[in-house]
């Protein structure tokens, strides 16, 4: 294999070494043809037909058309010089031709879909850009759906990705970099900040991490996430994903960095904060009352889903005197006969619960919700005629999962499911007290915790009452300055 050499002047030589390279590769079409005086100058093309599907332009006819006279016919007057000077002056085309000088380059050009042109006697080699891939269409999010606001999302296309994004940003201030893998993949990734916005510190440290992904094989920007953040044993996510150019556009004027990776729909968003997984971009569309009202359910919900079977299992085993009478009679009524204790009975549905989830997931669009939902009401009622669990443990369970589905971002909400079960073990064992300890030991790691090297918790520790306006409530869009926009 003739790697990191440059191209050979003699057309044979060139030939045999794209076959030893691409071997045992059906899908690769090697064409050869002559030009000149009694057609005595060789040259070939070659390319992968699976790349390049519809090639509808004839590139060997466009790279001599214009060094000729006429529009058809074999091209006798032109000799190789005439090509050579041509295209080494970047003369003007029909199409635009990219020099290529080393054989690896040209390797690279063929398998990333160019057309690659090699002449006789001239070591270098023309490609053309046709790769011609059938690719998704722009369609609405399928995970950030929103009754209010735009419904494009990025599909599988980094340049096309890109210019949604541009479309929305018309400003010389965003500035995207390039750069590829080096390992199997050659995967390209694509990073975009709004210079005078985004803080330097942070963009100089996110470029210095992104040297552990230069030499990764990467192909998805879930890859990037787990390079590049502070920690990775912790369960709290320190990046946010999208799949909405509004919300990548909001981020940027916000100076977040934005991350793209070629073959992958989603956006990773640095640094990503803790309030933020909290905020859905229909926030910034509906009216300022409704929005913040709706924010706040969603905190609620997220200490329901966190910390309700917790509760559940502290108040019945070590605080009964803390429920109500009535209730705490109907609770030890449903609870009677029932062979395990409370935390054992928690940890069995929960585990239904996500057995359920999980199915729902996996099984194909049309069936997976109806299995979910009649998966649930079937075990659930099985469940309390067999007496392993009672009535109230049902519904503790299943207002966990309701309010774990009303977070707006799918990563804080496998957080809670991680950190359920520590949290039930000390319910279990200290009750109350066992809860308080736990949370001591969480706010602890999440005051120490950086994304990028940014306070976690920021704005609320440290504190900057400036930007609480826009943490547990949404601020009336007129007291909104355009720099500190979503």
């Amino acid at each position: 294999m003739a790697e990191h050499t440059k191209i050979s002047d003699n057309i044979t030589e060139n030939q045999k070494n794209i076959k030893e390279t691409l071997s045992n590769c059906h899908d690769l079409l090697i064409y050869s043809w002559q030009y000149g005086p009694g057609l005595k100058y060789h040259a070939f093309s070659v390319y992968l037909g699976t790349l390049v599907q519809n090639k509808q332009t004839n590139y060997m006819k466009e790279s001599m058309q214009d060094l000729v006279s006429h529009k058809v016919g074999p091209a006798t007057e032109m000799t190789v010089e005439d090509v050579i000077n041509f295209f080494s002056h970047h003369g003007v085309s029909d199409q635009n031709a990219l020099l290529v000088e080393r054989f690896d380059d040209a390797v690279t050009k063929i398998l990333s879909g160019h057309i690659v042109i090699f002449f006789d006697e001239w070591e270098k080699a023309l490609a053309y850009n046709d790769l011609s891939v059938n690719k998704r269409q722009v369609t609405e999010p399928a995970t950030e759906s929103v009754v209010k606001g735009p419904r494009e999302s990025t599909i599988e296309q980094l340049d096309l990705n890109i210019g949604l994004l541009r479309v929305r940003l018309q400003n010389p201030r965003f500035k995207i970099e390039k750069l590829k893998t080096g390992g199997e993949t050659k995967t390209e990734i694509a990073f975009g900040y709004l210079e005078g916005t985004v803080d330097q510190e942070t963009l100089a440290e996110f470029k210095r991490r992104l040297n552990y992904v230069k030499e990764s094989e990467i192909l998805e920007t879930g890859y990037i996430e787990q390079l590049i953040e502070d920690s990775s044993a912790s369960p709290f996510p320190q990046y946010r994903y999208t799949e909405r150019p509004d919300v990548a556009v909001a981020a940027l004027l916000q100076g977040k960095i934005v991350v793209l990776v070629q073959g992958t729909g989603s956006i990773l968003i640095c640094p990503g904060l803790f309030t933020e997984f909290f905020q859905s971009s229909e926030d910034y569309y509906q009216r300022s009352m409704f929005s913040s009202l709706v924010r706040i359910m969603r905190i609620i919900s997220f200490y329901i889903a966190f910390t309700l079977p917790s509760l559940y299992i502290a108040l019945t085993t070590f605080h009964s005197e803390l429920i109500p009478t009535n209730l705490l009679m109907a609770i030890i009524d449903t609870r009677e006969g029932l062979p395990l204790p409370a935390f054992f009975e928690a940890l069995l549905m929960v585990f239904f619960f996500e057995l359920l989830r999980e199915a729902g997931i996996r099984l194909p669009q049309p069936i997976g919700s109806a299995i979910s939902i009649v998966g649930g009401l079937i075990i659930g009622d099985a469940a309390i005629t067999a007496n392993i669990t009672s009535p109230m443990m049902v519904i503790v369970v299943a207002v966990t999962g309701i309010a774990s589905f009303s977070i707006p971002q799918y990563d804080i909400a496998i957080a809670i499911r991680i950190l359920q079960l520590p949290m039930m073990i000390f319910a279990a064992i200290l009750g109350g007290f066992g809860i308080m300890i736990f949370f001591l030991i969480l706010f602890l790691h999440l005051v120490n915790l950086r994304s990028l090297g940014q306070p976690y918790l920021s704005p609320l520790a440290p504190l900057r009452p400036k930007q609480l306006l826009d943490v547990f409530i949404r601020r009336p869009q007129k007291w909104m300055s355009s720099s500190n926009q979503k």
